[in-house]
């Protein structure tokens, strides 16, 4: 298995702007039949594997560690709106339409709007920022991020004095997402960082990974990554961000509170009810590891949460 996805040569890959728009192609059916025929080798190839995105420039973090194979964090990851196996959203996801898309910016800000995915991602240049991710099953990657500073944004919609927290919101759309016809979780998901946190420069809101689209099963077209938190912190497929001065609801904490704190920081000290957090095996390999406070990003964000007492909120 390699370590990195195959990069095509740049006339071999797929143009970002035909595989964002390639259910389109499809749903034009016989009626174009010599268009469909020319098509339908890159539509293959782009269901596949997303395309490599433009221009992407190496952000200020990273990590020397062996990076976790693009097959792996591809098909083995939680999306519970696509199913509860781990294998479920990388079978279940691959007709999930990321565009149209449209994201809402609500609450205590100077700039509420409504802004298209694309125009969104005009605004900021991309980066990638390889991270350390760790679930709280105690397993864990490390990925190669594509996306830009979730600062960046904070600071262009203005917070008012008010504003403390941002919640996020994900899709909802029963329609293409086989888990939200379930009652296993109160859709939409949902979730929230304190401004501060919202605002630290680890955090980034993520539009790709590999250096490619990020795909469906990852959270096509936006999600968020908080790499010093555990994974389900990490909203994916997100439709909204408000800004409220009081700590909002999150999905987990609601469903069992005793087990999933509003902060979900990464702390070997502070076991799971059902299981221990203080190892985890990064996958690909055989033994564990000792878990790291902060995931390992204790030196960046442990002064966020300076006299608080972390066993308590966890």
């Amino acid at each position: 298995m390699t370590q990195e996805a195959p990069k095509p040569e740049p006339l071999e890959a797929t143009p970002l702007s035909l595989y964002l728009r390639r259910r389109e192609f499809l749903a034009l059916g016989a009626g174009s039949v010599v268009t469909a025929a020319a098509l339908a080798g890159t539509l293959k190839a782009a269901d596949a594997m997303p395309p490599l995105l433009p221009n992407v420039a190496k952000g200020p973090f990273g990590t020397d560690e062996k990076q976790t194979p693009y097959e792996a964090v591809t098909t083995y990851n939680n999306y519970y709106e696509f199913g509860t196996d781990k294998a479920d959203p990388a079978k279940n996801a691959g007709g999930f339409r990321s565009r149209p898309w449209t994201v809402s910016f609500e609450g205590e800000i100077e700039h509420p709007q409504k802004v298209g995915i694309d125009e969104l991602l005009s605004w900021f240049p991309l980066e990638e920022r390889v991270y350390r991710m760790r679930c709280v099953e105690a397993w864990s990657m490390v990925i190669p991020w594509v996306g830009f500073p979730l600062a960046d944004l904070v600071k262009r919609l203005g917070p008012t004095p008010k504003a403390k927290y941002v919640a996020f919101t994900s899709v909802l759309d029963p329609s293409q997402m086989p888990g939200q016809r379930r009652d296993v979780l109160d859709w939409p998901y949902v979730e929230g960082l304190r401004l501060d946190e919202a605002t630290h420069p680890l955090a980034i809101l993520a539009v790709g990974l590999y250096g490619r689209a990020l795909p469906n099963q990852n959270g096509a077209p936006l999600r968020l990554v908080v790499p010093w938190k555990y994974g389900f912190k990490g909203i994916k497929g997100i439709t909204k961000l408000r800004f409220l001065e009081k700590q909002p609801p999150t999905t987990w904490n609601l469903m069992a509170a005793n087990e999933y704190g509003f902060y979900a920081n990464v702390n070997p000290a502070v076991d799971h009810p059902r299981w221990s957090q203080a190892r985890e095996r990064r996958i690909g390999e055989f033994l564990k590891r000792a878990t790291l406070p902060f995931n390992g990003y204790a030196d960046q964000v442990a002064r966020l949460y300076a006299g608080m007492d972390l066993s308590r909120q966890f």
